[in-house]
């Protein structure tokens, strides 16, 4: 009992910054060529395109979900923001086939870690786009979500693409 009385509760900040997840032109969400993702049924968030098939962690957090087709890969973000990182769109279709994983569920990330490698030339011939979505699936539990970049070219892990606070 006295040792939970003084024990120090680690702080966990309220606001993060997600950093550029793949090295590609960032689109914004409404121009992503998918319904699904263009009108924010799953949440808000931005998107890249890719220049090459490296994707890495956008946070510090943990690997919640790794899909089976391993097109796509959940993440529980420190401030408790549930990021979506969508690999491609139709590319459940390709039940994993140009994709490797890196990460398994349970893992700890931390930004620019290496998540998953995809063949973008095996996309583009197999799925409608290479377009990566990043989704904050829990948008409504969040206060704000800023996007501090709405377009141009971005490098991995590099640039702070969204800001998210946390209620």
């Amino acid at each position: 009992m006295l040792k939970k009385l003084f024990e120090r509760k680690e702080e966990v900040a309220k606001t993060i910054e997600l950093r550029a997840y793949v090295t590609g032109n960032v689109l914004k969400l409404e121009n992503v060529p998918d319904p699904v993702f263009a009108e924010k049924m799953m949440g808000d968030g931005i998107a890249i395109e890719p220049v090459d098939g490296k994707i890495t962690s956008p946070v510090d957090g943990e690997i919640v979900q790794v899909f089976p087709t391993k097109h796509a890969i959940g993440i529980k973000a420190t401030n408790g923001a549930e990021i979506l990182i969508h690999i491609g769109l139709d590319t459940v279709s390709m039940n994993g086939e140009g994709f490797s994983v890196n990460v398994k569920e349970g893992a700890k990330v931390r930004v620019g870690d290496a998540l998953v490698t995809v063949d973008l030339d095996l996309v583009k011939e197999k799925a409608i786009s290479t377009v990566i979505p990043l989704i904050i699936t829990n948008s409504n539990s969040m206060s704000s979500i800023e996007k501090t970049i709405l377009s141009g070219e971005v490098t991995s892990a590099n640039q702070t693409i969204l800001v998210v606070t946390a209620n």
